[in-house]
C-alpha cells in the first residue's frame, strides 16, 4: 500500500476531496511544471517548440508504459469522444450488425455508436442494468456472431459498478466483433494491460485518474487498426512533419500517430501531463488500487448501516463507489456537502464517491458526519 500522499497535493486541511472520477487535482509537481512552461510560452523566441515535440514523444512513451503497449500504439487527443470517434470512423459495421453499449453508458462512448449505427443500419443493442450488478455477464449475453462493436468501460461511471474486461474480449474476438474500451475511470487508479485485453481501440481521458491537465487524453490503436484515416489532417500526422511549410505529403505518420489531434504539441500541458504519469508509475496503479480499496469498502459498510444499497464487492472497483437509497436523495446533496468542504458527485441517482491516495478513513468518517447533517 502507498502512504497518504496528500502532501504532493494542494489540499487544504479542511478539505474532503473525494471526486477524482470527476476531476482529479493536478500534483504539485504538475503545476510547477505548467507554471514554468506558461514562462516558455510567454518567451516564444526560444527553443520551445522543439522541446514540446520532443515532450509529447515522451509522454507517448509514459502513457504506453503505463498500459502495456509500444509508442507507436498511442495517438495524443484532446478527449475520450475523440477517440471514440476515431475508432467509429475506422471500424467495418454492416447494415443489420449490433452495436452493444451499456444502459446509461457516459456520453463520450456513446453518441458516436447512435450515429454510426444509423448511417449504417445498425441496431444498437444497450444492455440494461444488471439486478444482481454483474454486468459482465449480462453484456456476455449480448455479444453474439451477429455483434460489429462492443464498446464498454471498465467499470460504470454511475457508481463504480464492475465491468470484467477480458472475458468480453475473449467473446469478442470468438465471434468476430471488434471491442472498443472508454478506459477513463480505470487507467491510472487500476491496472489496464492491453496485451491482456487486446482492444482494437481503447481510449481514456487525461483529467480525471491519469492526473493530467484538461484536454488532454490518449487513444491506443491495436497493431491490426493502425492503417486507419484520421479525423484531422495536419502537418504533425503527417510521414514527415519536417517538411518545409508549403510542401505537402498525403502519406500519414507512422503507428497510431496518424490519429494524433492538431496542435498536440502543448508547450503548457505537456509538460504537466509528463509529471502526472511518472508518478503514476511510481506509484504503480495495482497498489493505487489496494491503497484505496479499504476506504471504498468503510464507505460500503457506513452506507449499508443508513439503509443505502451500493454495488455488492464481487462486483465493483476499488476507487469508485455509488451509494443509493431506495427513496432516493435529495438533488442538491453534491452542493450540501460541498458547502461544508466535502466534495463528491451526484450522479443519477448515485452519491459517487471516488477517493484516492491523498484520502484516509478520516475523510470518510467526514464525508458521512456531513452526508448525516444533510439528508
Amino acid at each position: 500500500m502507498i502512504p497518504n500522499q496528500r502532501h504532493l497535493f494542494d489540499i487544504p486541511a479542511d478539505v474532503v476531496y473525494m471526486n477524482c472520477a470527476s476531476h482529479s487535482p493536478l500534483l504539485r509537481t504538475s503545476f510547477e511544471a505548467g507554471q514554468q512552461a506558461v514562462m516558455r510560452k510567454a518567451h516564444p523566441w526560444g527553443s520551445f517548440r522543439e522541446d514540446a515535440a520532443a515532450e509529447c514523444e515522451t509522454l507517448r512513451g509514459l502513457y504506453a508504459r503505463l498500459i502495456g503497449a509500444s509508442e507507436r500504439d498511442i495517438a495524443i487527443v484532446p478527449s475520450t469522444s475523440y477517440g471514440i470517434a476515431t475508432a467509429a470512423a475506422n471500424l467495418p459495421v454492416a447494415r443489420g450488425q449490433k452495436i452493444v453499449v451499456l444502459q446509461d453508458q457516459f456520453p463520450s462512448n456513446y453518441h458516436a455508436w447512435v450515429y454510426l449505427a444509423l448511417d449504417k443500419g445498425a441496431e444498437l443493442v444497450t444492455v440494461p442494468r444488471p439486478a444482481d450488478g454483474d454486468w459482465t455477464s449480462a453484456i456476455l449475453e449480448r455479444i453474439d456472431g451477429s455483434t460489429a462493436i462492443a464498446a464498454v468501460p471498465p467499470c460504470h461511471w454511475t457508481d463504480g459498478s464492475l465491468v470484467n474486461l477480458q472475458p468480453i474480449g475473449e467473446r469478442c474476438r470468438a465471434v468476430g466483433s471488434a471491442f472498443v474500451i472508454d478506459a477513463t475511470q480505470a487507467c491510472g487508479a487500476r491496472p489496464i494491460d492491453v496485451r491482456k485485453l487486446r482492444p482494437d481501440f481503447l481510449a481514456a481521458s487525461g483529467y480525471k485518474w491519469l492526473l493530467c491537465p484538461y484536454t488532454l487524453s490518449f487513444l491506443y490503436a491495436a497493431p491490426h487498426r493502425q492503417n486507419g484515416r484520421s479525423l484531422e489532417h495536419h502537418r504533425t500526422n503527417s510521414a514527415n512533419d519536417g517538411r518545409a511549410m508549403g510542401e505537402h505529403d498525403s502519406v500519414v505518420g507512422d503507428g497510431a500517430r496518424r490519429y494524433d489531434m492538431g496542435e498536440r504539441n502543448n508547450p503548457i500541458g505537456l509538460p504537466m501531463a509528463i509529471a502526472a504519469i511518472e508518478q503514476l508509475l511510481a506509484w504503480d496503479p495495482a497498489e493505487v488500487t489496494e491503497t484505496v480499496k479499504p476506504l471504498t469498502d468503510r464507505i460500503a459498510e457506513m452506507a449499508a448501516e443508513r439503509g443505502f444499497t451500493v454495488p455488492p464487492a464481487a462486483h465493483r472497483v476499488a476507487h469508485i463507489i455509488g451509494m443509493r437509497r431506495q427513496d432516493g436523495v435529495p438533488g442538491d446533496v453534491d452542493r450540501r456537502l460541498a458547502a461544508k468542504n466535502v466534495h463528491v458527485s451526484l450522479r443519477g441517482d448515485s452519491i459517487r464517491v471516488s477517493p484516492h491516495v491523498f484520502n484516509g478513513l478520516d475523510d470518510v468518517d467526514r464525508l458521512f458526519a456531513a452526508l448525516d447533517r444533510a439528508l
